[in-house]
């Protein structure tokens, strides 16, 4: 079952300096790529599926059906608060999306989110709420931020993601229990592929 009012950015338009190279191509034990795994995962969860990408990328090379892709124009480097405020931005200059009360960011190299927490996540999600599921007392990823903090994000600078919003909307954020280990297992390392 597929949630329909919530829209994913899957973040994927870093530079992978920790990497060693492109991990969004880096094979995973079966055979697929850590972005194409990361894409299906969010696709089998969710209706509205984009990936965010610099606009001088090939989608297509990256395995991302161009109607899917949401390119941002980086200036200069940015890091993922950057990347996150120009996603915002080009989406906000696409038509309206009704019935979308939630974005969620969903970052690219974390392919093992189970559906069913994407799920249980998005029954808390509302224009007004944040919600982030939490593992053993770590907050994870993909993280719900509702139609109301669109404009915050889109002028968000934050090198770290949208941290400070968290915390200066803190008495919006709702954490979910979960017993999903994928939402805080992410690959920064070709060692991480195997694990």
């Amino acid at each position: 079952m597929h949630s329909k009012h919530c829209l994913v950015l899957i973040m994927a338009a870093g530079r992978s300096r920790r990497f060693g190279s492109d991990k969004r191509l880096a094979r995973l034990g079966d055979g697929r790529t850590l972005l194409a795994t990361t894409l299906a995962a969010a696709r089998s969860a969710f209706a509205e599926v984009r990936v965010v990408v610099n606009a001088w990328e090939d989608p297509e090379l990256l395995g991302i059906p161009v109607r899917m892709a949401l390119a941002i124009h980086p200036t200069a480097r940015v890091g993922l608060g950057g990347s996150i405020a120009l996603a915002f931005q080009a989406l906000g200059e696409e038509p309206p999306k009704d019935g979308i009360a939630s974005a969620v960011i969903w970052l690219g190299d974390m392919p093992w989110v189970r559906p069913e927490t994407c799920q249980r996540l998005a029954r808390h999600a509302d224009a007004d709420t944040i919600v982030r599921p939490v593992y053993r007392g770590m907050p994870g990823h993909p993280v719900y931020f509702g139609r109301d903090f669109w404009p915050d994000l889109a002028s968000n600078r934050e090198d770290q993601g949208a941290r400070s919003l968290l915390v200066r909307y803190a008495d919006r954020v709702i954490a979910v229990s979960v017993e999903d280990p994928g939402v805080v297992r992410d690959i920064d390392e070709p060692r991480a592929l195997a694990d």
